[in-house]
C-alpha cells in the first residue's frame, strides 16, 4: 500500500503562540516582498460604539482588535475578525497595513522567510502629551534594536 502524501495547501500563513506577545502570525513559507498576505476584517462600527465596547478584555484595557479607518470607523475584529487581528507589532516591520477604499490590506514590506512572525507598526495616536506612564500603557516586546518601546506613533516635530 503506497504511503499518503502530505495534503497540498496554499496557505501562506498560521496563527499560532509568539514569543512576542500572545498570539501571532507566521509565514508558512517564504513571501516575496510587496504580497498583499490577508484584508484585516471585522465589523465595521463607529468610534463612539468602539468606545461603548471598551475595553475588550478588562485585564488588558488597551489590548484591541479596532484598526482605525477614518475619522467616524473603526474595523472591530473581535467581532467577524480573521487571522489577521492577531499580528503583533513591531517598531521594525516586516508588514504594513494599506487602507484602501475604507478596506486594510496587510503586505509584505520585504522578503519574509518560512516561519518568520509577520508584524507591522500599529503606530497608536493618542491626543494627550505623552508620559512615560502613557507609554507604559502600551507597551512594545518586539525586541528590535531600534524599539521604541511604546506600541504608540512618535509625534511629529513642529
Amino acid at each position: 500500500m503506497p504511503a499518503k502524501s502530505a495534503p497540498k495547501t496554499n496557505r501562506r500563513i498560521q496563527v499560532r503562540k509568539s514569543g512576542v506577545h500572545g498570539k501571532g502570525v507566521f509565514a508558512l513559507r517564504d513571501i516575496p516582498e510587496g504580497e498583499t498576505l490577508i484584508e484585516y476584517v471585522g465589523e465595521i462600527i463607529s468610534w463612539k460604539e468602539a468606545q461603548r465596547r471598551h475595553p475588550w478584555n478588562p485585564e488588558d484595557p488597551n489590548h484591541t482588535f479596532y484598526f482605525h479607518i477614518d475619522e467616524d470607523r473603526v474595523i472591530d475584529a473581535a467581532h467577524g475578525g480573521n487571522a489577521s487581528r492577531w499580528i503583533n507589532h513591531s517598531c521594525a516591520p516586516n508588514c504594513e497595513a494599506d487602507e484602501d477604499g475604507g478596506r486594510v490590506f496587510i503586505k509584505s514590506l520585504r522578503n519574509i522567510a518560512a516561519g518568520e512572525e509577520l508584524n507591522y507598526d500599529y503606530g497608536l495616536i493618542i491626543d494627550e502629551p505623552y508620559t512615560k506612564k502613557l507609554k507604559a500603557e502600551y507597551p512594545c516586546w518586539c525586541g528590535a534594536p531600534e524599539c521604541r518601546g511604546t506600541l504608540l506613533a512618535p509625534k511629529r516635530r513642529r
